[in-house]
């Protein structure tokens, strides 16, 4: 079954505020779970580390210890999410990590309780 991911960007009110719609809820879980992944995880933090702000996916395979068909895979499916974007430079690929996609994250979790 081939599951469309919602980008981030259309969603969501605060959980600590209000409850979720269910199609927030569908958005922001499709979203968790494009990111519960220690695969998809590792590449976010790996272009977030990096003092340029995109890298080539040639640096990613040696360095996270992936083959290249599953890292294409999870850049892929980090790219439909929002997460980041891709640039076709020649034969190579480059990722920028869509930091604003990542602030929108975690303002869901943000707000309405008093610690």
């Amino acid at each position: 079954m081939v599951r469309s991911i919602v980008q981030i960007e259309e969603c969501c009110t605060p959980v600590l505020e209000a409850p979720l719609s269910e199609s927030e809820a569908e958005t922001l879980a499709a979203t968790l779970r494009v990111l519960a992944d220690p695969a998809r995880l590792r590449l976010v933090s790996w272009l977030a580390a990096q003092a340029d702000t995109s890298d080539c996916v040639c640096n990613f395979t040696e360095a996270l210890g992936l083959s290249q068909p599953t890292v294409s895979h999870h850049l892929r499916l980090l790219k439909e999410a929002g997460i980041l974007e891709r640039e076709q430079r020649g034969k190579w690929a480059y990722f920028t990590l869509k930091r604003s996609a990542l602030d929108r994250v975690a303002a869901v979790f943000q707000g309405g309780l008093d610690d």
